[in-house]
């Protein structure tokens, strides 16, 4: 389970439609599904996943959803129960440690811990030790926060987590920066992430927090603010919303160093609203110091006081945090400006105990030195010079150049007031003006350090008053270049200050933009999800629809899907009459049973189906209670809801759809929305199916009349085929009939010659056998067109001679090829035998031979065409028809065998030959036909069949009986 997820991830979870199911049981919502124990248990993942990404975002859900769903888990069995009961307890701990119950808090960890540790789950190790980090900083163990850091990062390494032990890293390096920052960006530089965009929003959100915070602390505000602004996108990406809190507020405290103390409050105030909708006491104390501190050095000493007292009010269970600490120092310092020096005394004071419990040095050092300002003003000397003198000692010993130039300005300022008082530091001359120059030295040890001018003029003001007028003026003219040079830096500042303003508004605003632009996204995509089966279900329908062109199978589709999506008890489809007399009932469906059909004429007053095409809309219709037992139709029960709609396709009106309830008030905004896209897919679906039986029917009239037409052709082409034999059978016979006629009389008349007898013999047996050859050819061309014919009506399997057959099925095309000059050669060998359909194989080769014919020579010039058969396999034959007219061209190659594609079109092509012959080597011949073709060298066929066709009955019921 990941630490942070972005919140991408956590609309994707909460989309899912189980652990939504059981969340709104959980929750009692209205309508929710009663859910069983398989369910339930399969969910239980999912829920505790939400309850942990949500421990931040929605504090006191993550904590519900954490107490409601444990009582689940005994339905898990027992590892899988135990690693979810663990996370459950640091979902519990994470909200008692944001909501500043830090002694539970740590117990909930602790407890987790174990039985992570008895699992042997590092990942979940690792998120406690990461709880325990935290619990420990907001207590001010800071040595303890550092340590489970490094817990964090061995328990992430021994899980194989990348994220995890960076996070673990960042964090450690957040925790050095606050004590030395230039030590931290030294040691932590190779570890910062060189690209933004190849690194997880989670990790980005930390190291962009560790790079504000020595951004800050060396001074460079600017940098500072960008990078608390993308740790504040990035966290608020996350869940991370405590840090991000932080962000807003810190992004304030560097703009009140750039003196943009309004743009300054105004951070704040974000920070403090987020941070008040939460309820965290820790983020929303922060907040409140900020603001306060902002208003303080506006000036607004009264509303500043009012938000500390509030803040100290809200942490008081964080007592022994740095917030608290910089709560007193806040107190403290506005005491200081209020003029109530005794409460300044108080203030600094418990700030100095929090400071020596915490081992915060920085602390104790600005608690000294206020003690020592309050002390002076209240006039006692003494107090505020062993103040004084205990804070420079501090900050000498922890090397803090600038607290050490305060402390001694507050000596000088002592000593000042007070020339007369004893000085063991000095033997001789003033002791103001001794406590100056040191500060003086130190300044001028810092590093691009600006001496301030009130220092200069407290200097200048020291030598006037022991009568050195000359070095005087000379530091009053230092004093004067300082506050120029100081002014020019703050107006540097402020410039700054406004460009990072500009920028930040500017960025600010693309990103309110687009998150407005995502919100909205997901707004739609919500009220898609609450169709309660969502895009799925809804794509589901569309691809069925579309797979089944069938109406039968449209009308199951809708109802399988609407019984799915909606509360239906009556399902209906009504479509319009061809004649526009009236609506017909193409399916009735109540609770599972199927009733006849129902006809409505379109004069009817009163009927739904009719009003839904009339307004083209789809509409409800609830039942009056005093109408709860009519029925609208024969055969069916009362409904008391009822959802009407058109089907509607480009403008044109098929009919319409209706489901009906026995539920009172079953649908609203959601189901119409559900029902209209579902009309809209049941009436695209009606339409294609429409269209594509009229696209057969169109076919198989085109097939019907190629088939006609080669018929007609074939017969044709026979009878001209007959009539020569025929005809000279016949002109040999009447001539023969004629001489037998003068042989007769002749006979008779006693004139018969022994040579006229001779010759008629001889002419006589010449006839018979011209007779005879010219009927033996006709009875052998019919006979191979009877044989051809039968098999082409009859599409039997039967085995046959490959040569035999290919022979006849030529010698009825002659009467085509020979006429136009052409001429077709056979080069079939002897004795291939085939088991197959020998009628469609002859409708291929007609086809192909009638396709050369037609496309192939033009111009009259004579074609050679060529038919041969191979046997490249055992089991199969290979038969190649090849012609050398003018070839193919390229670009219809892979268009040929589509069906209705011809060059021809209204020129007596219809598309359909090559078409029907791919299908009848494919589907009937169990075989495959493939074409080449270069232009102006001619076109080459390929047919790739079996010798035997496998019968399909008996070959399905081998396969079912293991044959």
């Amino acid at each position: 389970m990941q630490i942070f997820i972005h919140n991408d991830a956590l609309q994707a979870l909460l989309d899912d439609l189980q652990a939504r199911a059981i969340l709104q049981q959980l929750q009692g919502a209205q309508g929710s599904l009663e859910l069983n124990e398989e369910q339930i248990a399969n969910a239980l993942p999912e829920l505790v996943e939400l309850a942990w990404h949500l421990r931040q975002r929605n504090t006191s859900s993550a904590w519900a959803l954490a107490q409601q769903v444990k009582d689940w888990l005994p339905a898990l069995p027992h590892p899988q129960q135990d690693s979810l009961h663990a996370r459950l307890l640091l979902v519990r701990g994470e909200a008692k440690w944001l909501l500043a119950e830090l002694e539970l808090a740590q117990q909930l960890a602790q407890r987790a811990l174990l039985e992570f540790t008895r699992l042997q789950d590092h990942e979940g190790c690792a998120d406690a030790h990461w709880l325990l980090a935290w619990i420990a900083n907001d207590r001010g163990d800071y040595l303890q926060h550092d340590e489970e850091m490094v817990k964090v990062q061995a328990a992430a390494q021994l899980a194989q987590d990348p994220l995890r032990a960076s996070l673990a890293q960042a964090g450690q390096a957040i925790s050095e920066a606050f004590r030395d920052p230039q030590t931290a960006m030294r040691r932590w530089q190779a570890h910062l992430p060189p690209d933004e965009a190849s690194v997880a929003p989670a990790l980005m959100a930390c190291w962009n927090d560790f790079q504000g915070r020595v951004a800050s602390q060396t001074s460079d505000f600017a940098q500072a603010i960008a990078c608390r602004l993308r740790t504040r996108e990035a966290a608020l990406q996350t869940g991370q919303i405590g840090r991000a809190i932080y962000a807003m507020v810190n992004v304030g405290s560097d703009f009140s160093c750039l003196n943009e103390h309004t743009t300054a409050l105004e951070w704040a105030q974000k920070g403090l609203d987020l941070a008040r909708a939460t309820g965290w006491p820790s983020r929303i104390g922060g907040c409140l110091i900020q603001s306060a501190e902002t208003l303080r050095l506006l000036g607004r000493l009264d509303a500043a006081q009012e938000l500390l007292d509030e803040a100290l009010t809200t942490m008081a269970p964080l007592r022994g945090s740095r917030t608290w600490a910089q709560a007193l120092r806040s107190q403290g310092e506005l005491a200081l400006d209020k003029g109530d020096y005794e409460a300044a005394l108080d203030w600094f004071g418990q700030l100095q105990e929090r400071a020596q419990a915490l081992a915060q040095n920085e602390f104790e050092i600005i608690a000294l030195r206020g003690q020592a300002n309050a002390w002076l003003r209240l006039n006692k000397a003494q107090p505020a010079i062993s103040a004084a003198l205990l804070s420079l000692a501090q900050a000498r010993q922890h090397g803090d150049a600038l607290k050490q130039i305060e402390a001694l300005q507050v000596l000088a300022e002592i000593h000042a007031r007070q020339p007369g008082l004893p000085n063991e530091a000095i033997s001789a001359g003033s002791a103001s003006l001794h406590y100056l120059r040191q500060a003086l030295e130190i300044a001028g040890q810092i590093e691009g350090y600006t001496v301030p001018g009130p220092l200069l003029d407290a200097v200048a003001q020291a030598h006037a008053a022991a009568g050195d007028f000359e070095s005087a003026f000379a530091v009053v003219r230092q004093a004067n270049a300082a506050r120029e040079k100081i002014n020019s830096q703050q107006a540097t500042n402020r410039a700054i200050a406004m460009q990072v303003r500009y920028e930040t508004e500017r960025a600010q605003a693309e990103g309110d933009y687009h998150r407005q632009l995502a919100q909205s996204e997901a707004r739609r995509a919500q009220v898609l999800q609450q169709t309660s089966t969502t895009l799925a279900h809804l794509s589901a329908i569309g691809q069925e629809i579309t797979a089944h062109l069938d109406t039968d199978a449209v009308y199951g589709a809708l109802n399988r899907h609407l019984h799915g999506l909606l509360d239906v008890n009556y399902f209906a489809v009504y479509l319009a009459d061809p004649d526009g007399l009236g609506l017909t009932s193409h399916v009735r469906i109540q609770d599972g049973q199927t009733l006849g059909s129902h006809h409505v004429l379109a004069s009817h007053p009163h009927s739904y189906s009719l009003r839904a095409l009339r307004e083209q809309c789809e509409f409800v219709v609830n039942v009056a209670p005093e109408d709860e037992q009519k029925s609208l139709t024969p055969d069916a029960i009362p409904t008391l809801s009822m959802l009407f709609g058109p089907l509607i396709v480009d403008g044109r009106v098929l009919g319409a759809m209706t489901v009906q309830s026995r539920a009172r008030h079953a649908y609203g905004e959601r189901e119409q929305l559900i029902f209209r896209t579902l009309c809209a897919y049941g009436a695209i679906a009606l339409d294609n199916a429409r269209t594509y039986q009229q696209l057969q029917q169109a076919q198989q009239q085109l097939v019907a009349q190629e088939k006609l037409a080669e018929l007609g052709a074939l017969v044709a082409g026979v009878a001209h085929e007959l009539n020569s034999p025929i005809g000279n059978s016949l002109m040999i016979a009447s001539s023969l009939q004629e001489q037998t006629g003068e042989m007769r009389q002749a006979m008779q008349n006693q004139a018969l010659h022994f040579n006229h007898l001779q010759q008629f013999l001889q002419d006589t047996r010449e006839a018979s056998r011209l007779i005879l050859r010219g009927l033996e050819n006709a009875a052998d061309l019919v006979n191979s067109f009877k044989q051809v014919a039968v098999d082409r009506t009859s599409a039997q399997r039967r085995v046959f001679d490959l040569q035999q057959t290919c022979h006849e099925i030529v010698a009825t095309m002659m009467s085509q090829i020979r006429p136009s000059g052409h001429s077709i050669t056979l080069d079939i060998p002897e004795k291939i035998r085939m088991h197959s359909y020998p009628g469609p194989l002859g409708q291929v080769l007609t086809n192909l031979i009638n396709n050369a014919l037609t496309h192939g020579f033009e111009n009259g010039m004579p074609g050679q065409m060529r038919l041969c058969a191979s046997l490249p396999a055992s089991g199969r034959v290979l038969l190649q028809f090849s012609d050398n007219g003018k070839g193919i061209p390229q670009e219809n190659l892979n268009r040929i065998f589509d069906p209705f594609f011809t060059t021809r079109l209204g020129a007596g092509g219809s598309g359909l030959g090559l078409n029907i012959c791919a299908n009848i080597v494919t589907s009937l011949l169990k075989g495959s036909l493939k074409v080449r073709s270069t232009p102006g060298a001619g076109a080459t066929f390929t047919l790739d069949l079996p010798l035997v066709v496998e019968d399909e009955l008996l070959q399905s019921l081998a396969q079912e009986h293991g044959f």
